[in-house]
């Protein structure tokens, strides 16, 4: 797959050299010295018309890399983590990059995406500034399987909602799932069943909601 944008390429040259296929250059003195010489055989120049076609538009800030496809993780290693992102119906790739980018750098073990069947992994990767080259991530469709397995083995289910308990006023369990619903629709009517505690959090002042990828962000740091 294809990345752009200087800090995000800049991470996986200096983190992820075995993922890197081909360096694309479209700017000159973008890279450093040390990564220029090192990735050598593997850098190519482009004109920057060419370099926007890659990137479809997008702000390549005159570096592109071809790395390989993200390789999703597995429900057995999130089975054996202790805080778990479940994420239902989101697909703003936008939001989920922010959530990634947000949950890596605060301790979440693992996320899973469900109520999609698929992901631009590419935008994530840009959007979460690198972070999802670090963070177990794995897409299951069906909600209901995700929490019926993590159950089993003794997680509780939190579920983001405006109608539920003052974070405050929660003790959470040491294996713990937070549930994110979309922007638009919430948390979906099927996975509420599972759910064994809503909890929200505490405004200060009369506002209805919070951008997804803030509240989640609050929300993890609040229970971790």
């Amino acid at each position: 797959m294809i990345i752009y944008g200087k800090q995000v390429c800049l991470h996986a040259l200096v983190n992820h050299e075995s993922a890197i296929k081909t360096v694309y250059i479209a700017k000159k003195g973008i890279l450093p010295q040390k990564l220029y010489d090192q990735y050598r055989d593997k850098i190519k120049f482009l004109e920057d018309r060419w370099a926007q076609s890659m990137a479809k538009g997008g702000n390549h800030q005159g570096l592109l890399l071809e790395i390989d496809e993200f390789a999703q993780s597995d429900l057995s290693t999130m089975k054996k983590s202790s805080f778990v992102l479940l994420l239902d119906g989101l697909t703003d790739t936008g939001n989920i990059g922010a959530i990634v980018r947000t949950a890596y750098a605060l301790g979440v073990d693992g996320i899973i995406a469900s109520g999609v069947k698929s992901l631009n992994f590419a935008a994530i990767t840009r959007t979460s500034s690198g972070a999802l080259f670090d963070m177990p991530f794995l897409i299951i469709p069906n909600i209901l399987d995700v929490l019926n397995e993590l159950k089993q083995v003794e997680f509780e289910v939190y579920g983001a909602s405006m109608d539920g308990i003052a974070l405050s006023e929660c003790e959470f369990n040491s294996k713990k799932v937070l549930v994110m619903g979309s922007e638009g629709d919430g948390i979906s009517k099927r996975a509420k069943a599972k759910i064994d505690k809503m909890v929200r959090i505490e405004m200060q002042r009369e506002f209805d909601s919070l951008n997804v990828s803030a509240a989640a962000a609050i929300f993890i740091d609040r229970m971790r």
